[in-house]
């Protein structure tokens, strides 16, 4: 589909936007989280425009969309989707991300440059072992790199750049999104759909090379909040309930080798405490409650509930207040309506010459949301490891097979319609 002399734009878009730190911020109450996103929008918006795109726009939010028009006489090709977030993991600075490109690489472990402590080692990455040869991009080692997921914006753009210059490639409409917010899980919050336009869609952001990832986590998030009984420490006996002390014993009980992230692969689920917060009165945990179905993530809040109350048989004086907030839901129960979507990703895939992989995501995706909201949209590969670390790493040729990829399928749709 792309011929093998095309010049690709996808690394040299990269390098230029892992330059701009996009963090977005947990603990913002402004949406996007953080108003820096907004300054690659901005960029990217003349960059589509500048392609020819004329109604590339950025909206008060954050979200960059903009329509590649159909090429084709057909009528009743469904208009699609490609997304990637701008935004970049809280958990790791962003900011002065130096990029360093391992040309020909050797198959050994990678040591970074700016902090030879921090290694990409082929143990961890596998994958690694079948890279030689290839070109893999990391950082310096003193930030995130930024693939996961300017990896994929630079993808559904050098995608955007061939289609529009080759129309002997035939296609339908395409719409692209660009959004904000997806780390701190509100990627989705203002994502107008019927905007969008599209019938389907598929979010570039996954790992391996071949990968369709059409199964996420059910994902709720729960607080208990555990109230003592406070008192001047000078007469507290027999009067002090120090719910500090309640939130340690309560946190004792869990699970020390099921229920965990650091204990869970696959398919299993987990109960993660992440954050605590309080003082003698009230102390409030933080849970995120991860399980493939929606009947264990039922059985993951009962399993709180019945420690709370096991806890507080040992502080009768003590009280608690538990909720329960709903975050996303498997999107294999909309795709599985929609099995079109999948068999067109995978034939795709086929075509340019890489074995697809069905699989599940330990996580979330806007595409999970997005399914719930009347798009259905799953998961493909950008390319992205070891993501959220220093030790984060892409593959050119990989980002070049996901372009190749996304120009298939638009014009796969094309073809069968």
């Amino acid at each position: 589909m792309i011929p093998a002399d095309y010049e690709y734009t996808c690394v040299e878009r990269f390098l230029r936007y892992v330059k701009y730190d996009t963090q977005s911020d947990e603990n913002s109450e402004t949406f996007p989280s953080t108003e820096k996103q907004k300054i690659l929008g901005a960029d990217l918006v003349k960059e589509l425009q500048g392609m020819g795109l004329s109604d590339a726009e950025m909206d008060e939010y954050g979200y960059v969309m903009a329509t590649i028009p159909a090429n084709t006489d057909k009528a009743n090709v469904p208009v699609i989707g490609f997304i990637a977030h701008m935004d970049t993991s809280p958990d790791v600075t962003g900011e002065n991300v130096k990029p360093v490109l391992h040309e020909n690489y050797d198959g050994k472990d990678i040591v970074l440059p700016a902090d030879n402590s921090i290694v990409i080692t082929v143990a961890d990455n596998p994958v690694l072992a079948d890279k030689s040869g290839e070109t893999i991009i990391t950082a310096d080692g003193t930030t995130l790199l930024g693939a996961d997921n300017k990896a994929g914006i630079a993808e559904i753009f050098d995608a955007a750049h061939f289609l529009l210059t080759h129309p002997e490639v035939k296609h339908g409409t395409v719409r692209i999104c660009i959004t904000p917010d997806e780390e701190v899980g509100q990627g989705t919050k203002y994502f107008d759909v019927p905007k969008f336009g599209a019938k389907y869609a598929y979010t570039v952001d996954g790992e391996q090379l071949g990968s369709i990832e059409n199964e996420t986590f059910c994902a709720d998030s729960l607080t208990v909040e555990f109230e003592g009984v406070s008192i001047h420490p000078g007469f507290a006996k027999d009067k002090l309930v120090n719910s500090v002390k309640i939130a340690a014993r309560f946190i004792e009980k869990l699970p020390k080798d099921t229920l965990s992230p650091e204990t869970t692969e696959k398919k299993e689920g987990y109960v993660h405490p992440h954050g605590i917060s309080g003082g003698i009165e009230k102390t409030s945990i933080k849970f995120l409650l991860r399980a493939f179905t929606a009947e264990e993530l039922r059985e993951q809040e009962a399993f709180i509930r019945r420690l709370v109350d096991e806890t507080l048989g040992e502080f009768p004086a003590g009280s608690a207040e538990i909720t329960v907030q709903e975050s996303y839901r498997n999107m294999r129960y909309v795709l599985d309506e929609h099995p079109q979507v999948l068999e067109m990703a995978e034939e795709a895939m086929k075509r340019i010459g890489i074995m697809p992989e069905i699989g599940s995501i330990r996580g979330g995706t806007d595409g999970a949301r997005l399914s719930y909201m009347g798009l259905p949209c799953p998961n493909i590969f950008a390319g992205e490891h070891s993501f959220h670390s220093k030790r984060e790493w892409a593959s050119v040729q990989d980002m070049h097979k996901a372009v190749q990829t996304i120009v298939t399928i638009a014009s796969l749709y094309e073809e069968k319609a």
